[in-house]
């Protein structure tokens, strides 16, 4: 079999690193290192898991150029902007 450089795989530490901008590498650094240290024990593995998943969400919307405007935004409590999410996301309503 001819070696192959790694592929680093979807949702993955270097393709969080990757996405992600800078300013938040440091976060997700600690919390990653965190959950990797807990999942020495095997009850806790989930949690690097769940981790990855979040920071992934996380590096897809922060690495959108329209993220910080859609963030102040929010915070001045522009709703005009937004589509509300039972419009967005089927099912919504069901959900709570």
């Amino acid at each position: 079999m001819p070696a192959q450089p790694m592929q680093s795989s979807p949702g993955g530490p270097s393709e969080i690193l990757r996405l992600l901008p800078a300013k938040w590498h440091e976060q997700f650094l600690s919390e990653y290192h965190g959950a990797l240290d807990a999942a020495h024990e095997v009850w806790r593995f989930q949690q690097l898991r769940d981790v990855l998943h979040l920071w992934h969400l996380r590096a897809v919307a922060y690495s959108d150029p329209g993220f910080d405007q859609a963030l102040q935004a929010t915070r001045e409590d522009r709703a005009d902007e937004f589509t509300p999410a039972e419009q967005a996301i089927p099912g919504w309503p069901d959900r709570l």
